[in-house]
């Protein structure tokens, strides 16, 4: 696919659901007594991956596009899956389904696509384990295939070294079945949605600083869930508002969750004409419009505990950072080299294709801002949020930008380019 520089972007946009929550909410449905109903659930090919594995363990969901209704047969209704479960692309539902099943009454493998088989698993197959847990990596790396033999778990505190919300929430999900209490500790909070939602479908939850704690539960009960739009698809369109001279746009009914809204705070430091209209609570998760205005940027320095808060829009907070004046530093996101791709390389290495001033750095990247870009061909190494990051970096650009491997981003937004170009017209 390719892009050339836009005239304007303005408009009304409605982003779709939130990832996250859409994964949770077919997760939780799935266990809780009773029905579930989901609005606005996000039809891309990770989540439909989590529908796929539930449907296979006995669980009857209707996808009817924007509702989704799944049946739930209580914490103890699974079913032994007659196949292998395939993830897909998700590490999110290979990662949060391990905790459930850790503790089922059956054994199961799970798997997903190349790009799983080398994401790190080893960071939920250890605390698991602690707790009673037999998970094993068939191909001894550390990575899916995942073979699990369902047992009885025990609840542990454990200290994770990353802040990330899959491995709080493997980790919670298996203490919902556990004997005694189950506590993470973070060092620092990561997104908080699995904790709002057990909460909301009756589980024992709470927090106290970086830790979260989960007590066994009797049963959860089915809920109504609206589901915000995703903060991170939103990302790409705060961007090009904010690069592309003359663009306006009002982005509908997005989640702004405190534990992820870092992106806001990121752009506002950098100068961006950015303000929250209409804020509101649905399913305990805040939200917000976000109105948009073309800004004149410059740069900033990222790090610390805002890092978990932003980790999936640092590449396009990278593009952004090449078209403000002065110097960008992003650190302590090393976790960035083990999601779909390894984004500092990749970025690194598409934006210096560009003709951007970039340096990579063991943990992150220094952009030195202000000088034009260039188009040229982007290999998108089958990451969504790459192929997007280059689709707003080539509005922006001079000449062509080509990207490969752009139809990836099914994975999160099937609509995306669309909706791109019909703010453009």
């Amino acid at each position: 696919m390719k892009f050339t520089k836009t005239s304007p972007l303005r408009g009304e946009l409605s982003i779709p659901g939130d990832k996250s929550i859409s994964h949770r909410s077919i997760m939780f449905g799935s266990l809780a007594k009773g029905t579930t109903e989901i609005t606005n659930f996000l039809q891309g090919a990770d989540c439909l991956s989590t529908i796929a594995c539930f449907e296979k363990m006995g669980i009857g969901i209707e996808n009817n596009g924007d509702s989704v209704i799944v049946h739930g047969n209580g914490l103890i209704g699974l079913k032994k899956p007659d196949t292998i479960l395939d993830c897909g692309n998700s590490g999110t539902t290979t990662r949060l389904i391990s905790g459930i099943l850790a503790a089922q009454d059956f054994d199961v493998t799970l798997t997903g696509d190349d790009s799983i088989k080398k994401r790190p698993m080893k960071r939920i197959m250890d605390p698991l384990s602690h707790m009673g847990a037999d998970i094993r990596s068939l191909e001894g790396n550390g990575c899916a295939p995942l073979a699990i033999t369902g047992k009885k778990l025990y609840g542990i505190h454990y200290t994770s070294k990353v802040a990330s919300a899959q491995v709080k929430s493997a980790i919670l999900l298996a203490g919902l079945y556990a004997e005694g209490e189950t506590k993470v500790t973070e060092p620092y909070v990561s997104r908080n949605h699995s904790e709002i939602m057990l909460k909301y479908f009756g589980a024992d939850v709470s927090t106290e600083g970086t830790t979260a704690s989960i007590r066994p539960a009797k049963e959860l009960y089915g809920n109504r869930i609206v589901v915000p739009g995703d903060i991170s698809s939103a990302a790409f369109f705060i961007a090009a508002g904010l690069l592309v001279p003359g663009s306006e746009i009002l982005l509908k009914h997005v989640g702004i969750n405190p534990t992820r809204d870092g992106i806001l705070s990121v752009c506002r430091d950098m100068g961006a004409d950015i303000t929250l209209l209409n804020k509101n609570t649905d399913s305990g998760e805040p939200t917000a419009d976000i109105l948009v205005k073309s800004s004149t940027l410059h740069g900033t320095e990222i790090g610390g505990s805002i890092i978990p808060t932003l980790i999936d829009e640092l590449p396009v907070i990278a593009a952004m950072a090449c078209f403000a004046e002065g110097e960008t530093v992003i650190r302590d996101a090393g976790e960035l080299k083990v999601k779909e791709s390894n984004r500092i390389e990749v970025m690194v290495r598409n934006l210096s294709a560009m003709g951007a001033d970039v340096t990579e750095t063991e943990d992150g990247m220094i952009i030195r801002g202000g000088r034009p870009l260039h188009g040229a061909v982007i290999d998108s190494k089958l990451d969504h949020r790459i192929a997007m990051t280059f689709a707003v970096a080539g509005l922006c650009a001079e000449g062509e930008t080509e990207i490969k491997g752009a139809e990836c981003v099914n994975i999160s937004y099937p609509g995306f380019y669309q909706d791109l170009e019909r703010l453009g017209r």
